[in-house]
């Protein structure tokens, strides 16, 4: 006979499982090594609060950040580099990739690319991040996903790193070998070449 506390454990393994199924490949928002990263706030949409839209979206100063970034980077930067967003996918290896606001790419990389909807096979120049959507909760330290991504793109081949963050409006920049920097939104941040940016201007309200 089952003792009553293995029907308990059998039962809570069970329903653990059935949970996990339940969570669609469209909530992932990275995968390292097989293992997902989900979208933050994921479990809401699992208990049916949330809608998945409602989760991929960004704030007005997340999306103010990224729509006037992209604008002036492709007016500086001509023809000569790509800029790609939304959530672009950058394939490490077989099950293992990380998601970008903003990726940075040479154009005469880009075209040697066959069109597709794969995910980006090769590094970028410089990879902007504003915040993160993935859920931190999962993870034991969260301070440590930053770092980990970081390290990740970097390894990869991506010649710079940099962090937006709006709640405490402070700007990481990191650079294989190098030391990184951290900042504040008023001062100027190096993004490719000699083209430099300050947050707050870009936030400004227009004349």
């Amino acid at each position: 006979m089952i003792e009553k506390g293995y029907i308990g454990a059998y039962l809570n393994l069970f329903l653990m499982k059935s949970a996990i199924q339940r969570i669609p490949d469209s909530l992932i928002y990275e995968m390292i090594n097989g293992n997902p990263i989900y979208y933050k706030g994921y479990q809401e949409y699992l208990n049916g609060t949330k809608q998945i839209e409602e989760l991929m979206g960004s704030s007005i100063v997340q999306s103010l950040i990224i729509s006037r970034l992209l604008f002036l980077l492709q007016v500086e930067l001509g023809v000569e580099y790509e800029i790609l967003t939304n959530e672009i996918g950058i394939q490490f290896e077989k099950k293992s990739w990380r998601a970008a606001d903003i990726a940075i790419v040479k154009t005469e990389e880009i075209e040697q690319v066959k069109s597709s909807n794969k995910y980006l096979s090769f590094a970028p120049e410089v990879v902007i991040e504003i915040d993160t959507k993935a859920e931190l909760k999962d993870i034991k330290n969260p301070l440590s996903y930053y770092h980990e991504k970081t390290d990740e793109l970097l390894k990869f081949g991506v010649k710079k790193v940099i962090w937006i963050f709006t709640e405490t409006q402070k700007v990481l920049v990191a650079q294989k070998d190098q030391k990184w920097e951290t900042g504040n939104w008023s001062e100027e941040v190096n993004i490719i070449g000699n083209y430099n940016i300050i947050i707050e201007d870009i936030l400004k309200k227009r004349k």
